[in-house]
């Protein structure tokens, strides 16, 4: 009887785990997108963060304020509906996916941009004026001198939003996307069960360790600045 019920409870969990598998993918696909897309832009918001240009400083500070203190399942629904209710455009079905890559991707550079910032600015001011005596041009000296350092003390800041972004990936269901917590509630609710939310959250771990360890790895790597 008891192998029975462990031969059931076994078909049951590889049935929840094979719909799951229906959501993962579109889970891992905003998790990637959004890193392409934000860790670039993050670099390019924190450039015009520190500008001189007053302007242009004041309006990128305003963005990164309105993205930090707003939700992101708020932006999201901007990002949707946005251009419907400003403009009276219709959005398609596809618009729905590239919407969560776009809210995701400006959520997160206004994040990366302010930790890039930080990076940036920990670089010694003795290193500026070697660079400028060694005769470097603004792009050598970011590209040779500052950038390594700001990715060496950026690293384990970088890793807490990572971590941050495969738990947020969730809240794509806020425009009706479906992503793997999505589809584990819907298997929840269809066989009165909570143990496909288990499931989604051993995914969740498994992925956030596989991520931690592989930045923990990066970051011995990156000792030799030392």
């Amino acid at each position: 009887m008891m192998l029975a019920d462990n031969i059931g409870f076994a078909q049951r969990l590889g049935s929840i785990c094979s719909q799951l598998m229906s959501g993962v993918g579109a889970s891992l696909l905003i998790f990637f997108l959004t890193l392409l897309f934000s860790l670039p832009l993050g670099l390019l918001v924190a450039f015009g963060r520190m500008s001189k240009f007053k302007p242009l400083s004041l309006l990128v500070k305003l963005y990164i304020s309105v993205v930090r203190g707003t939700p992101l399942m708020l932006q999201l629904l901007v990002v949707f509906f946005g251009p419907f209710f400003l403009f009276g455009i219709r959005s398609t079905p596809e618009y729905r996916f590239y919407a969560v890559i776009i809210g995701f991707s400006l959520n997160y550079a206004a994040y990366f941009a302010e930790i890039y910032r930080s990076g940036i600015q920990a670089v010694p001011v003795g290193q500026h004026e070697a660079c400028e005596i060694l005769g470097y041009t603004p792009a050598q000296k970011f590209f040779k001198v500052v950038f390594p350092q700001m990715v060496k003390n950026i690293l384990p800041s970088v890793t807490n939003e990572v971590i941050t972004l495969v738990k947020d990936t969730s809240l794509a269901f806020a425009i009706a996307y479906t992503e793997m917590f999505t589809v584990a509630k819907q298997v929840a609710a269809k066989e009165s069960t909570i143990m496909p939310l288990f499931v989604a959250g051993v995914f969740y771990y498994v992925f956030n360790f596989v991520v931690a360890f592989a930045m923990e790895r990066l970051e011995k790597k990156m000792n030799f600045f030392r």
